[in-house]
């Protein structure tokens, strides 16, 4: 990765109010943080073996310490695997990968995650009915944050 390509992440990350950026190819590992002034940048060599794409992580939902908005304690986090920007369809005049009331299976495609203009399809890792969107179509997403909210099966 050269230069002008972390250059390009860091405008992008000023842009979107990104504060943290992380990436896992081939060629290495790119973790950026923004925040009390200049951005760091840390950039490792790969390692022996090529780490997989990770996969969302799928995360029980704790109870609130403050009872403001409690979630219900079967509800499971559909979560996203990467920072990226959020899309509910797979192309502007398309309906929505899934509403809320629809049943999931592992393999269901419940949304994208674009990240450097490359369109990650989010699976859902979990079989249920999608009882909650959490997030807005078009909105940036960070890694670990919640999309949906699924009720098992």
């Amino acid at each position: 990765m050269d230069i002008s390509e972390i250059k390009r992440i860091v405008k992008l990350m000023e842009e979107k109010g990104l504060t943290e950026f992380s990436m896992k190819d081939a060629n290495g590992e790119l973790l950026l943080k923004r925040g009390g002034g200049e951005p760091q940048v840390v950039y490792s060599a790969p390692t022996a073996v090529a780490p997989a794409a990770p996969a969302p992580s799928v995360t029980p939902v704790v109870e609130a310490a403050t009872p403001v908005t409690e979630k219900p304690s079967n509800l499971i986090e559909i979560t996203s695997p990467i920072v990226g920007t959020f899309y509910r369809k797979p192309a502007p005049d398309q309906p929505a990968h899934v509403n809320e009331g629809d049943t999931v299976t592992m393999e269901s495609v419940v949304c994208i995650v674009e990240a450097m203009k490359v369109m990650n399809e989010i699976n859902a890792e979990v079989t249920g009915t999608i009882k909650k969107a959490l997030v807005e179509d078009g909105d940036p997403v960070q890694f670990g944050q919640p999309l949906f909210l699924v009720e098992p099966k």
